[in-house]
This record gives C-alpha cells, structure tokens and sequence, in this order.
C-alpha cells in the first residue's frame, strides 16, 4: 500500500445525493477523480487497471448517510480486496492521510518463484498496522478456497512485475551496455518504481533491501 493523495475539494453531487432517499455515491466525476486519484490501482493490492472496480467505503458506513458520501472516505479497490476486507477491517492505516505513514510501516517480502506465498512483516505494533498487516496476508494469499484462487491470480500479476523490473536492473549493471543503452533500462526502471505503477510498494522494497540499489535508484520513488 503507498500513499495516494485525495483531491479536493469533494465533488458537488455527493451533497446533493446525500439529500435524496436512494441518493447514488457514485455520481458526477466522483468514479473518474477516484481513478485519477489512485492512479487506478486498486489501493489495497495495488493491482493496475483492475477489471472487477469498486468504490469501497474505508469506513463501512452501515447506514450512516455522513461517511457513506463522504468524499474522504471513498477508496478505489478490487472486487478481490472489497469483498475481504467488508467490514471486518475498519481501522487499517489510511493510504491518504500522510500523518499514518504507511509507507514505513509495512515491508513486503515475496520471493520471485511460482507459488510462492506473500508475507508481510511491519515496523510498529500500533492497532491499526497489525490490521493492516493481516489484510494485506488475508487478500495476497487467500482465506477461502475461492479467495485463495483469486489470490494466486493476483500473486502471478505479481511475479510478472517482479521478473520484469529484475531484467532491467539486471541490464541496466552490464558493463558492455553503452550509455544510451544504460538510459533506456533507466527508463523502464523508474517506471515501475513510480507510484502508479502496478505493484509499487513490492518492486520498491527491492530497492529498500539492497544497499546499493537504494544508493543508485531511491531517488526515483515519487
């Protein structure tokens, strides 16, 4: 998970939909801005241009008309990351709000083989990061059979991400290559380490693991 800014301010039909009976939160530009806002990737898994999309509630609203058209609380998700987070997982770290730190908090580990698992380790012990931590277990390795498929679907996107990026470095530290060749893998490597990028967060902690990567390379996280 990386930090996503949220545009402001709110788009003016959320207020007016909030006055209706059967008012639609999804009204206006709000399913545009939200797919601006979080590259459009889904923000739990980071999964690029996912083709199941919601509009979740970060805080289940249950019938609360104030958090359910509120523009601060509608997150760009997967139907895969909606339906296991639901309501079980109502205080996790909030990928807009710079002050949770969310970025430093979670390390991802997945090693580049197939079926392989994902494992999550983190920095602090406070509530919402351990929270953060077992979602984040729950949606890259599955908890029913069902989700278990979806998951291995998702950690195979993962893997193809993961190769790629491990190509171009490996190019871009041959010494036959020339400069302009160099500035081509250069290229391609800041690409995957930019935010909207499927993935980020994995193909960053690459970089973060290895000293001299996070020398040559850190200075392009975004």
């Amino acid at each position: 998970m990386l930090y996503f800014e949220k545009s402001q301010p709110a788009p003016d039909c959320l207020a007016i939909e909030k006055q209706k009976s059967n008012g639609d939160y999804k009204c206006g530009c709000v399913l545009e801005r939200l797919k601006t806002d979080f590259k459009n990737k889904c923000y739990i898994c980071e999964s690029k241009a996912p083709s199941t999309i919601n509009v979740e509630h970060f805080k289940s609203h249950q019938g609360d008309k104030n958090l359910k058209f509120d523009w601060n609380n509608l997150f760009w998700s997967c139907g895969h990351c909606n339906n296991t987070k639901l309501a079980k997982f109502d205080d996790i770290l909030n990928c807009t709000n710079l002050n949770d730190s969310i970025e430093n908090k979670l390390n991802y580990d997945f090693k580049p083989f197939p079926r392989e698992k994902v494992n999550i380790t983190i920095n602090s012990n406070d509530d919402k990061t351990l929270q953060t931590q077992t979602l984040l277990l729950a949606v890259f390795n599955g908890t029913t059979t069902l989700k278990e498929i979806e998951s291995d679907n998702i950690r195979s996107a993962l893997l193809k991400e993961i190769k790629d990026l491990q190509e171009w470095l490996i190019e871009y530290f041959t010494d036959t290559n020339d400069e302009q060749e160099k500035d081509r893998c250069l290229r391609k490597i800041k690409q995957h380490l930019n935010r909207s990028s499927a993935f980020t967060s994995f193909k960053r902690q690459i970089i973060k693991d290895n000293g001299e990567l996070f020398k040559e390379f850190s200075h392009y996280f975004d």
